[in-house]
């Protein structure tokens, strides 16, 4: 069976080869533009350039005592024909006949041709490329001032080189040219795959492994290969299982517990309503004490509901908030008060230390719902001592200025320290503090973080076994 080789136009792969390529293909181009096309006009600046720093070299040793020896040397090794000349024809310096391939009487008619356009020019300097007919070549022919003043005085430097043709070394490098244009091709073929390759492998295994974790597989691990960019990706992704992993346990934990906790009323409710039915219904006083149970588990079906709206709302960003400016100690005077009547039939204390200038802007009511579960909680866990402190200070916090800290202290057994992180979620309780009370619906510590988050409010606890725990929030 034969299979097709398919390719995706739009695929990593594909694309990181093609343009290795086509960048390859286009530095050939340039190479060949600048070898081929324009070798003739590149090498003949680069003859005028070495004719005109010659010049300056003469130029600066006019009058050593070495200047005759120096010239010559410059003429020999550069291969050049320098004439030196006073403006009234006096002789300077000229290569002996025999020094040269064309002797000084050769370039005459040169000469004279550069000297009429060196004056006619007005320019301190001029050069010429002169087509030289019994050669079939140019001559670069170079004039220029050695020394000013009146005219008699005044030095002329000719210097004459040829241009060589550069058709046979045109030749020359086409076929180089050939040859290194196929090897680099092919080069950049292979190891453009190689890359497309290496940078496109650690991208399907991810796919891969993303496709078994969108299926449900949360072991599944994210390998980055080589590449910082890709290992990043790939340990983003690593986190996210683990957080959705978690997420999963904590939601199968939630439905778990909430199951749990609507089961249990409901039950005594049932319960309860068939003993009223086939027991205490002509017994007033069985009777009420059975009411009172059922309005009881009614009540926590209720605060269990209305906890898991709230939790939900909050989570889903559709609690809204009123934010206003409202009197620290008269909202916490006011909340307080209605846990006289508890506090007097159970025996708690809960002290407030607030001044009485304290202000916030804040949605009074969300705040007061955040004191009130922190509140029930310390209650909750308060121990022997019966004791809760409410406070709300002023403070200095750093890069952010003056901030109101509420803190709620209790004297209790408090909170180990490897559990506090896992206080703020859902159901969750410390080891510490024993069974929850059926008075409560796991929720409240939840909602006070959501409550909290939306604020922008700085939160935690302090807490230390066997002497309480302090629950603080900034605004």
């Amino acid at each position: 069976m034969i299979h097709k080789i398919k390719f995706d136009h739009k695929g990593l792969n594909f694309r990181l080869w093609t343009n290795f390529v086509i960048f390859a293909l286009l530095l050939m181009i340039i190479l060949w533009f600048l070898q081929i096309f324009f070798l003739n006009t590149f090498y003949q600046s680069m003859k005028i350039s070495e004719t005109e720093r010659t010049a300056r070299t003469i130029q600066n040793e006019l009058g050593s005592e070495d200047f005759i020896d120096t010239v010559t040397n410059l003429s020999i090794t550069n291969d050049m024909f320098i004439h030196i000349e006073t403006f009234g024809g006096t002789l300077i310096f000229s290569p002996h006949p025999e020094e040269r391939h064309r002797p000084y009487y050769a370039y005459v008619p040169e000469m004279r041709e550069i000297r009429r356009q060196l004056l006619d020019s007005g320019e301190t300097q001029i050069s010429v490329i002169i087509p030289e007919p019994r050669t079939d070549t140019n001559i670069l022919a170079f004039a220029t001032y050695l020394s000013y003043g009146s005219p008699v005085n005044q030095i002329i430097l000719y210097i004459f080189t040829p241009l060589y043709p550069v058709a046979s070394t045109i030749a020359i490098l086409r076929t180089q040219l050939i040859y290194v244009t196929i090897i680099s091709l092919l080069l950049a073929f292979a190891i453009s795959f190689y890359l497309s390759k290496r940078v496109t492998r650690p991208i399907r295994e991810i796919t891969i492994s993303a496709k078994s974790f969108a299926e449900g597989n949360y072991d599944v691990s994210f390998n980055g290969g080589n590449f910082t960019e890709i290992t990043d990706l790939a340990n983003t992704l690593d986190y996210a299982a683990s957080r959705l992993e978690k997420t999963e346990t904590m939601q199968k934990d939630l439905m778990a517990n909430v199951s749990h906790d609507l089961k249990t009323p409901l039950t005594m409710i049932k319960s309860y309503a068939e003993m009223i039915r086939d027991l205490s219904g002509d017994n007033p006083e069985k009777r009420d004490a059975h009411l009172n149970v059922i309005i009881e588990e009614a009540d926590r079906l209720n605060l269990l509901v209305n906890d898991i709206l709230a939790l939900s709302r909050a989570q889903s960003g559709f609690l809204p908030l009123t934010m206003g400016a409202f009197n620290v100690k008269e909202s916490l005077s006011n909340l307080l008060q209605s846990y006289d009547l508890y506090c007097e039939r159970e025996g708690y204390h809960i002290v407030l230390v607030c001044d009485d200038d304290v202000k916030v802007t804040a949605d009074q009511e969300k705040i007061k719902q955040v004191v009130s579960n922190l509140l029930n909680n310390a209650l909750k866990y308060c121990g022997s001592a019966k004791l809760v402190i409410v406070s709300a200070r002023y403070v200095n916090v750093p890069e952010s200025g003056s901030k109101v800290r509420f803190e709620i202290t209790d004297y209790g057994v408090g909170i180990p320290e490897d559990e506090i992180s896992q206080i703020w979620e859902r159901y969750q309780k410390a080891s510490a503090s024993h069974v929850r009370s059926a008075s409560g619906t796991g929720l409240g510590l939840a909602i006070v973080k959501e409550i909290l988050t939306l604020h922008g409010a700085r939160f935690g606890v302090d807490s230390e076994l066997g002497k309480g725990s302090t629950f603080w929030f900034e605004l």
